[in-house]
């Protein structure tokens, strides 16, 4: 059960990576729409993230089939990379959305 849960949370992370990722290519592109359907993706996970008390519900699920608590017991990532992973991403994130907020309201969407 534990190696599907990880699996799953691999999924689940490559796509909110992917999204994190594809924001300033829309945003070159002035895809004003998919901006936005790739912003409110990536909030709805950190509402969901932080509701849960600012861990993946999927960590919680993980607990119940292992004593293992190091920072990647709950997905498939290097230890480095689990353990920094929302500083990264979520700087990564907040940065791209300022950029995109000054970019659009500068440019309007095309």
């Amino acid at each position: 059960m534990l190696v599907g849960i990880k699996l799953l949370h691999k999924v689940f992370w490559l796509f909110f990576v992917e999204c994190i990722l594809a924001i300033p290519v829309v945003g070159f592109h002035h895809q004003f729409l998919w901006w936005a359907v790739l912003t409110v993706l990536v909030l709805a996970e950190c509402a969901v993230i932080g509701l849960n008390h600012f861990r993946c519900p999927l960590t919680d699920l993980a607990c119940r089939y292992t004593k293992d608590r190091a920072d990647n017991f709950d997905i498939y990532l290097p230890l480095w990379s689990a353990r920094h992973n929302k500083a990264i991403f979520g700087t990564l994130f907040v940065v791209e959305e300022l950029w995109h907020v000054d970019h659009f309201l500068t440019l309007g969407p095309r």
